[in-house]
């Protein structure tokens, strides 16, 4: 079975899209390094599923997420212990569900969810390819349902782990730095005067980067990619008012048990854009735009 892919080429970067896998963006190559992880057992370069694999909206525990890689957006704040949390991933409609495809020329594409019945959301994933090394994603949460809510967008980048993470810092908000998520350990990282330094290491674990200057980079090979973004800093954000996260693991002996029975399938890097926290009346919208740089 074939797959639809949607390329965007400008020639100095190749995106590929898979509208059927939440709308991912799963290749940003440039020159010859491919900036994003992909699950190798899963997609192939040209983004087909291998070894009779079937894309298929996905649902269960953490355990049972069946993580393709790429660029993907999601709502926060993420939990399990009421309706005002995203309990994902997996999610068989944001995350993992068919997303319509309008506005596609060769260098720009828009991608639309379904309505996802929990959170009462529709996504748009609007990409457009610059003249030069480098795209922007704006997003778009739209409340789909009869009922007030309150999300924030949750941006997701999965690259190779291996490269070194750094950070703008803005100097105005304290901690600069949160621990949120300790699965084996807490990530280590410096501070060098306004940049946060998170290095390759083997741990899965998550920091919060509360005093955010809208910036994170992350090497991989000899490119380098930079994701930019608008920060409020009188707006209320999830996570320890975390407007940016960084993410990482490593393959284990064991699924954690205590994350979902979550079993890393490689050494991944996430930097997580995060908009505010915003209540929506029915038909509302809130938005985050992230833009994306390559450079090396």
């Amino acid at each position: 079975m074939v797959t639809d892919v949607v390329w965007l080429d400008n020639g100095v970067l190749r995106l590929g899209v898979v509208p059927a896998l939440g709308g991912r963006l799963l290749s940003l190559v440039h020159g010859d390094v491919q900036l994003l992880w992909r699950n190798p057992a899963l997609l192939g370069p040209d983004l087909q599923p291998l070894g009779g694999h079937v894309l298929a909206p996905n649902s269960g525990r953490m355990g049972d997420w069946v993580n393709y890689g790429g660029d993907k957006t999601w709502p926060a704040p993420q939990g399990w212990d009421g309706p005002g949390q995203w309990a994902g991933p997996p999610d068989p409609v944001l995350d993992s569900g068919p997303y319509s495809v309008s506005g596609l020329t060769e260098r720009s594409v828009t991608l639309t969810s379904g309505v996802e019945p929990r959170t009462g959301l529709r996504f748009t994933r609007e990409l457009t390819l610059s003249s030069g090394a480098s795209y922007t994603l704006r997003l778009t949460a739209e409340n789909a349902s009869s009922a007030p809510v309150r999300w924030a967008l949750w941006n997701v980048t999965q690259l190779p782990g291996g490269g070194t993470v750094t950070a703008g810092l803005a100097g105005v908000r304290a901690p600069a730095v949160v621990e949120l998520v300790a699965g084996t350990g807490n990530p280590e990282y410096t501070v060098d005067g306004g940049t946060l330094v998170v290095p390759p290491q083997d741990v899965v674990g998550k920091l919060g980067v509360p005093d955010t200057a809208g910036w994170v980079s992350c090497t991989v090979g000899e490119a380098t990619l930079t994701l930019s973004f608008d920060v409020d800093p009188a707006a209320e954000y999830p996570d320890a008012g975390s407007p940016l996260e960084i993410w990482l693991e490593h393959p284990l002996p064991e699924p954690l048990a205590d994350l979902g029975d979550l079993d890393p399938p490689a050494r991944i890097v996430e930097l997580e854009a995060l908009g505010p926290l915003t209540t929506l009346a029915p038909g509302e919208t809130t938005s985050l735009t992230v833009t994306g740089t390559v450079s090396g």
